[in-house]
């Protein structure tokens, strides 16, 4: 029999979904699983996308540009020059979902065996992207006590060497929700003009900041304008996931020009997706003032009531939608497992992601779980009820 490769072997799980066959059968069996594991937020996708697709009156649905179309390029553009003046289209990428865009990213910049330091947990799939691109990922560990706030600069100093090419960051982050600071950006910003490093920052949650915080993206740093490379997504801006639309910016011409010859082998972006995406660009800003102050009050009822649970720590996030708990348990990834095979509370039971699997550390977020508050209020009400018996529940097993 034909041999399966080594890199399709060493391929990560999912954290996120390696439990689902679990969910199913506790489902099977007649229980409501609260799924809290996955980042699909149950907000309304913006009516002016939806009515793009509706009212669509095309004889032939053809390839696009392998960069993009240029219209949504020059609408992107408009958008990040809001961000960082002078933005023009010609420095937007239009890639299938912000996946494709790390993963080019990677691939332009980085040879097989170079390193990329990431602070950690970090989103569980940078693992997969750097494992298909031959890249090393080397782990920076933040701490659930400070909020899992950027580790001190002194420690990227002391992992860097002659193989590492670049820094990589999510803005806010997944699974943290942590905000990082202007300060802690020009920390960065100083530490790769130093050693002459890309910096990554994967910054799809940047509309989603709470209690008066602003996002800052790295596109505004001054003095590395050709090291910055920013993975961004319409997925969870505009609760659009399933079209599949991401977008790479750089002011980098060589790295552009690059990931345009991997664009072209692949042909072109979503076409749908792309009209959607760019009629999304009209949506008003009164939808994110709401679905801004909706996350707010969903994540003070999950922190809050977490945190009322003897034993459990959870820091209050700063943005994006997640949220990670230190639980009174000796591995997470047994006890989310035990809660969908062998428990119940007045009928539920919950589905969390083990933070151990958004670690490159062996060991480390044992005790974490990242919870995802995109479901309605009542629900995550019901989900900590569940939570706080099931712990008490395992514990007295």
């Amino acid at each position: 029999m034909p041999q399966i490769s080594t890199r399709g072997i060493q391929m990560p799980e999912s954290p996120i979904r390696k439990l689902v066959p679990f969910a199913e059968k506790a489902k099977n069996l007649g229980k409501e699983v609260i799924h809290l594991n996955i980042g699909q937020p149950d907000i309304e996708t913006p009516e002016v996308a939806l009515n793009a697709v509706k009212n669509l009156n095309l004889k032939v649905l053809e390839y696009s540009h392998s960069a993009g179309n240029e219209s949504y390029r020059k609408g992107l553009a408009e958008y990040y020059s809001k961000i960082s003046a002078g933005i023009t289209h010609e420095e937007v990428m239009v890639t299938t979902g912000g996946s494709e865009a790390l993963s080019f990213a990677f691939t332009a910049c980085l040879n097989p065996g170079d390193e990329v330091i990431i602070p950690e947990p970090f989103y569980a799939n940078y693992n997969g992207f750097a494992e298909t691109t031959g890249v090393k990922v080397v782990p920076i560990n933040s701490k659930i006590e400070n909020g899992f706030a950027l580790p001190p600069i002194a420690n990227f100093e002391a992992k860097i060497s002659a193989k590492t090419k670049a820094i990589l960051i999510c803005n806010p982050g997944n699974p943290t929700g942590y905000l990082y600071s202007k300060e802690e950006l020009i920390q960065l910003r100083d530490l790769v003009k130093k050693h002459d490093l890309y910096l990554f920052a994967d910054e799809v949650y940047r509309e989603f900041c709470y209690d008066g915080k602003k996002h800052e993206s790295i596109l505004s740093l001054e003095g590395i304008e050709e090291n910055v490379i920013v993975v961004d997504s319409v997925s969870k801006r505009y609760s659009m996931c399933g079209v599949r639309i991401g977008a790479l910016v750089s002011r980098n011409k060589e790295v552009m020009s690059t990931i345009l010859k991997l664009a072209q082998a692949r042909l072109s972006p979503p076409l749908l997706g792309q009209i959607a995406s760019e009629a999304a660009l009209k949506t008003p800003e009164s939808y994110f003032d709401q679905v801004s102050k909706e996350y707010v009050e969903r994540r003070d009822i999950l922190v809050d009531g977490l945190n009322a649970i003897d034993g459990v720590f959870c820091p209050k996030p700063g943005g994006a939608f997640y949220a990670v708990a230190q639980l009174p348990v000796d591995d997470t990834e047994g006890f989310c497992q035990w809660m969908l095979e062998n428990f119940e509370h007045n009928g539920k039971t919950v589905m969390m992601a083990p933070v151990s699997g958004f670690y490159s550390t062996p060991g480390e977020g044992k005790k974490e779980v990242r919870l995802a508050y995109v479901l309605e209020k009542e629900k995550l009400k019901q989900a900590i009820e569940c939570i706080e018996a099931g712990i008490k529940a395992y514990q007295n097993k």
